[in-house]
């Protein structure tokens, strides 16, 4: 038995929430749901939208699956998941993206795997507000100790890349490519313009390459990578890039395979891992039984696979890939006409894919 602390989240959250739920526990992986709440509903109960209560339940169970949360407008927080990224270490964002039959895209057989950093880069969220009297002393400072010239009207945001954490980052990606079989790694920078922080990313990335003798290694500037992924994405395998870069490329790789609507997505740490789907709340639709839940029940295989219940990710894979395939039980963004009216809920198409798995157990 399994404890996994499950973030209801806010919007349509609840709803795709409880529709994996369902489709992991008629997987038979026995987890023990610890139900929990964050987001905007319940910042208006409790004046938070990450109760103390919720994080120390992630803490304690070591992973998570997590809907989408809304951060609240004028809270604290820049945003909830980046705060729980940043203050729980989470510093690998693992973002596959893969093609199933059925699902509208104009490119087959996608296989692709991005390991993103999560800390640091221009996300770390160390910024200057132009005008302001810090501001204008870092300018002041640049501007006496470089050629170039900043002018006073300028909002500064500093790119910090350090050895440490671009060595575990690029580990994790060698790590994960050995661990599922994979044959290449491809580490994407722009060292030729930023020579000490991407410059710093690929002189480690080709370090950690070393380590590794069994996978192919490769680097890619990451506008020359955001083509050749256009072109030919069959030609690479693991992407493992800084944080604004792999922000930018994931949901590239998403758009290869058909959108954010099948797009599931990690955060993991050395102790701590919360899985999620990586589109947004979409508070329009809440309580309509109406969205496509792939994307969270494709986490939920994520993390499945991180429990080492190998044999109920791929179950639960399967009978998603099937009812996907077959067109029939899948809600309105997957039908070839948006309008047409065979399209099921949310809750429907889970018991489709519960059926699924019934029948092959």
């Amino acid at each position: 038995m399994a404890n996994v602390t499950f973030v209801t989240g806010d919007g349509i959250g609840p709803e795709i929430a409880e529709a994996t739920r369902r489709c992991i526990d008629a997987t038979g992986a026995g987890i023990e749901w610890d139900i929990v709440e964050a987001g905007s509903d319940v910042m208006e109960r409790l004046g938070t939208p990450l109760p103390d209560a919720t994080v120390e339940s992630i803490k304690k169970n070591g992973i998570a699956i997590k809907a989408p949360i809304t951060t609240p407008v004028g809270t604290g927080f820049r945003s909830i998941n980046v705060h729980l990224r940043q203050s729980l270490d989470l510093y690998a964002c693992l973002r596959p993206s893969k093609s199933y039959e059925g699902v509208r895209s104009r490119y087959s057989d996608i296989d692709l795997v991005v390991v993103r950093e999560n800390t640091e880069d221009l996300y770390a969220g160390i910024e200057y507000e132009k005008g302001k009297d810090d501001t204008n002393e870092l300018i002041n400072w640049i501007n006496k100790h470089t050629t170039r010239h900043i002018t006073k009207d300028s909002g500064i945001s500093i790119k910090p890349i350090s050895v440490s954490g671009t060595r575990r980052i690029v580990r994790f990606a060698f790590d994960y490519a050995r661990k599922l079989g994979r044959k290449k790694v491809t580490s994407v920078h722009k060292a030729n313009i930023m020579k000490f922080s991407d410059g710093l990313w690929l002189e480690i990335s080709r370090e950690v390459a070393t380590e590794y003798p069994d996978i192919e290694f490769e680097d890619r500037i990451v506008d020359n990578m955001c083509m050749q992924l256009i072109q030919k994405p069959e030609l690479y395998d693991v992407l493992v890039l800084p944080n604004l870069y792999g922000d930018i490329v994931s949901d590239l790789c998403a758009g290869l395979v058909g959108g954010l609507g099948v797009a599931p997505g990690g955060n993991i740490g050395d102790n701590i891992a919360i899985f999620e789907a990586t589109h947004g709340s979409a508070p329009k639709y809440k309580g309509q039984n109406k969205v496509n839940p792939t994307a969270l029940i494709l986490s939920g295989v994520m993390m499945l696979r991180h429990l080492g219940k190998n044999a109920e990710a791929h179950n639960l894979e399967a009978a998603v890939a099937a009812v996907i395939a077959e067109g029939k039980n899948v809600t309105y963004d997957m039908k070839p006409n948006r309008d047409d009216p065979t399209a099921v809920g949310t809750s429907q198409m889970a018991d489709a894919i519960i059926e699924k798995i019934k029948s092959s157990t």
